[in-house]
């Protein structure tokens, strides 16, 4: 009899560069404990999507504007994580601060990766580029990504890994934000994906 393996949603609102490194360690096998099973958008066409269908996975796109609220928007998603039985959710670039609500219902079951090493440059208001110009306004010479736990505090959930990524001379923004992605974001939330997941497959065989 296969395995179980946690089920995994991945919740996205752009391009899905984060979503694609889960799905090719997933492919490579170094993701093994846990699968993607559904990718939920909160922007309609968002190329994440596209990366879902391409790969086979079930997809659904709840908008603030199609329900009215970032509360009905979050109501939809739980009935569709419940519906689905998820175990794990993944925010990949998911832009829209979860309630206390939310991440009650998944304590501890909430990943989210960050572009920097926090506690620098967190919190509400950093994010995306945000995050990169204020590390180079700063002058750091070191910064990285930060895979945590999520809670009702943005940013503020326990930390489970962190790259550290060096931040090199004539670095714009977008320079900075790239070599983040690719040595640390693409590396440490698969990493945590296949933690959780193992973690979660213990669990229920009652061997934790």
């Amino acid at each position: 009899m296969a395995e179980r393996k946690a089920r995994v949603a991945v919740l996205v609102s752009g391009g899905g560069t984060n979503l694609q490194a889960i799905l090719d360690r997933q492919q490579e096998g170094i993701i093994h404990s846990g699968e993607v099973v559904l990718v939920i958008s909160n922007v309609a066409g968002a190329y994440a999507l596209t990366r879902a269908e391409k790969a086979g996975i079930a997809t659904r796109t709840f908008t603030r504007k199609e329900l009215g609220s970032r509360q009905h928007v979050e109501e939809r998603i739980l009935q569709e994580l419940d519906q689905q039985q998820i175990d794990l959710v993944v925010l990949a670039g998911f832009m829209q601060i979860l309630s206390s609500a939310f991440t009650g219902r998944y304590a501890g079951r909430i990943l989210n990766v960050h572009p920097s090493l926090i506690p620098a440059f967190c919190g509400e208001g950093y994010y995306g580029l945000r995050v990169h110009e204020a590390a180079l306004a700063r002058g750091v010479k070191v910064t990285g990504a930060t895979v945590h736990l999520v809670n009702e505090i943005p940013d503020g959930g326990p930390i489970l890994l962190q790259k550290a990524v060096s931040v090199l001379e004539g670095d714009t923004p977008e320079v900075l934000q790239r070599r983040v992605m690719e040595e640390a974001e693409w590396q440490i939330l698969p990493a945590a994906v296949e933690m959780l997941s193992a973690q979660i497959v213990k669990e229920e065989k009652g061997e934790l």
